[in-house]
Order: structure tokens, then C-alpha cells, then sequence
């Protein structure tokens, strides 16, 4: 619980938390108070830099046991980690022998048109953590490592009551042979592609453009993120837009979901999130992107 930082309604009366974890700013231009054009090096900068000051005031690198990070950001409001960001902190990990662990439990498994995102930026983890995907749905999770860490391990310090169940084991081998089978990666490039030209073709729309503030992500596992009036630290937020329609992102996901389209949001911030199955046809992408972009022109023409 002490990692989740997304919102607070997730720990809220829970508390307190695990000590010893200390967050940082994503790379994410809300998240440093800058707006959507900053450039890539100077977000990746700014948190590197917030890094550095948590290991020099806060966790020594000598007490800091490992380093957590999310390639592509889920809760937080589907943002992808740079590279460059991720190879820093590979390289703050090699210069203090800590050790860096991935999440993949929402992009990994194919969500982003590799197995797992964090082959995009070329870091190797110590440590990975996957689920979701992996059966399809059936509660199945899995940690990665190499053997020099794992083997540290003594024989049965690590499990749990519900470990290996069966039937999740079958259904995480019948989601590795359909991924060979249909050539399940091809298909989630092939359909990112065509949700994003939709996506910015909306975007592009002159009576709902002053609405989007960014359309991000990878794979198929994509956002929007509409304006607010109001939204954390409004006061101080250089995105903050008085004349916004307030709760965007909620209000477009009651008109598809009127329309006959599922469609969740996340974060803190107004997002709309798509998170199709990864063997969606190219008809059914379509359909629901129009739907989407339908509620979107309906929601503002109604605000």
C-alpha cells in the first residue's frame, strides 16, 4: 500500500503505511507542474534530479533496498517512462548496488506490443512482476529474477496459500500458445496504430480540441486526458482551464457506457483510459472509437 500513490481513496483509513518508501515525480508534465509540450530531456532531468535529492536526504543508498518503478504508468494515468529515464535509473541502481524492480503487472504480457514494455527502452531488470494478462484473467501472478538472487532464497521462505493453482497454470499456457497461434503482438502494433490516428483525428476536431490536453500511451494501452477547472493544485497547475467542463472523463464514460461501450478512467487527473483485448478486430476498434469520439463531442456540446 505504501507504493500505491495514485489517488488516496486506495489507503485512505488504511494507514499507516510501510516506512522506508519514499516516492518521486514521474516523468509526467503534471507531475513537475509543466505543460504538455515540455521536452522529454528536461522531465526526464527534473526527476532524476528529485532521485538524487531522495538519496541524499532521505534513503542513503547504502539503507536503500531497491528502486520500483512502472515503465508505462497505470493508475497514475497511462503515462510511458522515456528511455532515457529508465536507463538512469538502471544506471543509479549499478553505481549504489541497488536493486531495480519492474512492474509489469498492467503492461507486461503483450499490453504495449512487446511482451513487456520495458524491452522499449533496453533496461534489464532485477527484478519484474507480472499478472493480469498472464492467464487472461484467472488469478495468476509471477516474479522474475535471475538466479543469483533468487537462489539467495531459502527453500520455501517464498509462496502462498493459492500459489500454482492449476487452472490458472492452464490458462496462462493457453494465453502463451494463443499468442504464437494468432500472432497476438502483430495484432496489438496493427490496432495501436489505427486508435491513435482515430484519437488524434478527434484531437484535431476544432470544437472539442481546446478539451484534450495529451493522447498518450503505447500499445494498446492507451489515454486521453481532457481539461479541468479545477483538479490537485489547480491554483498552481500552468493546464488549469477555468472554462473547462468539469469532470470530463467521467461524464464522456456515462455517455459510451449509454452507447454500449465499457470504458474506465484513471488517475487523479481527467483520463479516459482504452484498454481493449489485445485480439481485437479491426471493425471492433473502429466501432467503439467512434463511440468514444461521439461522447466526447457530446459531453462538451452539453456541458
Amino acid at each position: 500500500m505504501a507504493l500505491t500513490s495514485s489517488k488516496t481513496i486506495y489507503a485512505e483509513g488504511f494507514l499507516p503505511a510501510m516506512p522506508g518508501v519514499f516516492s518521486i515525480p514521474y516523468p509526467y508534465w503534471h507531475q513537475h507542474g509543466l505543460p504538455p509540450n515540455t521536452s522529454t530531456a528536461t522531465l526526464v532531468a527534473q526527476s532524476l534530479y528529485q532521485l538524487e535529492l531522495v538519496l541524499t536526504q532521505k534513503s542513503a543508498p547504502r539503507d536503500t533496498a531497491a528502486i520500483i518503478v512502472e515503465p508505462l504508468l497505470g493508475e497514475g494515468g497511462y503515462v510511458q517512462a522515456p528511455p532515457e529515464f529508465l536507463q538512469g535509473l538502471r544506471a543509479v541502481c549499478d553505481k549504489h548496488g541497488i536493486l531495480l524492480i519492474v512492474d509489469e503487472v498492467q503492461s507486461g504480457i503483450g499490453r504495449t506490443g512487446k511482451y513487456f514494455n520495458i524491452e522499449y527502452s533496453g533496461v534489464r531488470p532485477d527484478i519484474m512482476t507480472i499478472a493480469k494478462g498472464l492467464a487472461n484473467g484467472f488469478p495468476l501472478s509471477g516474479v522474475i529474477s535471475r538466479s543469483e538472487l533468487t537462489d539467495i532464497l531459502t527453500p520455501g521462505s517464498l509462496g502462498g496459500t493459492y500459489a500454482g493453482n492449476a487452472v490458472s497454470c492452464a490458462a496462462a499456457v493457453a494465453v502463451a500458445d494463443t499468442f504464437k497461434e494468432e500472432n497476438i503482438l502483430a495484432n496489438v502494433n496493427a490496432r495501436s496504430k489505427e486508435l491513435f490516428a482515430l484519437l488524434e483525428a478527434l484531437r484535431a476536431d476544432p470544437a472539442v480540441a481546446p478539451y484534450i490536453l495529451d493522447v498518450r500511451g503505447t500499445g494498446l494501452m492507451v489515454a486521453v486526458e481532457f481539461t479541468s477547472p479545477s483538479g490537485p493544485g489547480a491554483q498552481f497547475d500552468p493546464n488549469h482551464k477555468p472554462d473547462s467542463p468539469k469532470g470530463l472523463a467521467s461524464r464522456v464514460g456515462k455517455a459510451c457506457l449509454y452507447r454500449g461501450l465499457l470504458i474506465l478512467t484513471t488517475s487523479a487527473y481527467e483520463v479516459v483510459r482504452f484498454i481493449p483485448p489485445l485480439n481485437i478486430t479491426q471493425e471492433d476498434l473502429k466501432k467503439g472509437a467512434d463511440i468514444f469520439a461521439e461522447a466526447v463531442r457530446d459531453a462538451v456540446r452539453s456541458a
